[in-house]
């Protein structure tokens, strides 16, 4: 009798456990299918919205297009000129780097990007962004303005800008401004020509690097000149070779501090020419400033010219290894 009872119960809580067992097997088939359904609920949402944002983009294109000045490219890209630049200014092909101020909108006029709210223009590879600048930016010249409107196709497309201000399927407009070109190919051209007239000035020295200096002012004999390995204290001013003003230690109101040898090649050459007092100027080859690569406002194979005050020289010392 014992063991007939023993048995039973044994065997009711088996029953229990499997029935436990196939509940929570439901609960989580239930869960699933409430996650599906929501995925689904909320994939057709997004749906519905790219739809619609789609047919509102058309219809806005649409009677855009009809707008005076408004022209229309093979591809739906639509731009109207704002202001021309001088009929001297460069345009650019889709390898080149530019340079431009730009504010993007929505159709609606909501404002989501400005280079000029930032307070600093945009510089990059124009085959690296939204098919719509790439084949907008050069119908271009510097000094244009131009407004572009971007079909979904050509600016973010179905997906937008996910978590971001731009949404699925939806038009945009951009003013731009095209300030500059930047072409390895053009710019190593117009460095060359520069420097080959510039070395038939007065007072132009070119060493054999191809290093071009000038002497502004001399300091007191006997001033300290420095060794590559050495710390100079400088003030200097940088510009590229149309006037354009990248750096300056003036500016900033603090002179710069920097071992020798850690600046590119023209200045490690260059400022060995120097002593403590003198002013140069600077004429520096592509290949000896930033090369092809360039660097921030500096264009691939750009000459720079620095006009340089050396105001102290010290000799540079490593700390001392642990032992």
């Amino acid at each position: 009798m014992a063991a007939g009872a023993a048995a039973i119960v044994a065997s009711c809580g088996q029953r229990d456990a499997d029935a436990t067992l196939d509940e929570d097997a439901a609960s989580e088939t239930a869960e699933e299918e409430t996650a599906t359904d929501a995925d689904a609920a909320s994939g057709a949402e997004s749906e519905k919205i790219a739809a619609e944002n789609l047919a509102a983009s058309l219809a806005f294109l649409e009677e855009n297009a009809k707008r005076d000045g408004v022209s229309t490219t093979d591809s739906g890209l639509q731009y109207m000129v704002l202001e021309e630049g001088p009929e001297d200014g460069a345009t650019p092909v889709s390898t080149d780097l530019v340079q431009v101020h730009y504010v993007g909108t929505l159709k609606d006029g909501v404002e989501f990007d400005s280079s000029r709210a930032r307070g600093a223009a945009a510089t990059f590879p124009l085959n690296q962004v939204i098919p719509g600048w790439t084949e907008g930016v050069q119908l271009m010249s510097e000094g244009d303005q131009f407004r572009f409107f971007l079909p979904p196709e050509l600016a973010y497309g179905e997906r937008g800008t996910p978590g971001g201000p731009i949404g699925p399927n939806e038009a945009l407009i951009f003013d731009v401004e095209l300030i500059k070109v930047q072409s390895p190919e053009r710019n190593l051209k117009a460095a060359q020509d520069f420097l080959a007239e510039n070395a038939e000035k007065d007072g132009v020295e070119t060493t054999q690097s191809g290093l071009q200096y000038q002497v502004i002012t001399e300091g007191a004999d006997g001033g300290a000149s420095p060794d590559e390995d050495d710390v100079v204290k400088v003030d200097y001013v940088g510009t590229l070779i149309n006037g354009t003003e990248f750096d300056s230690s003036i500016a900033r109101g603090q002179p710069a501090v920097f071992p020798l040898n850690r600046v590119i090649d023209g200045w490690t050459e260059g400022v060995q020419l120097m002593s403590v007092g003198d002013k140069y100027r600077f004429f520096i080859p592509p290949d000896l400033a930033y090369g092809v690569r360039g660097s921030d406002a500096i264009g691939p194979n750009e000459a720079l010219i620095f006009e340089v005050e050396l105001l102290d020289v010290t000799e540079r010392t490593e700390p001392e290894s642990a032992e």
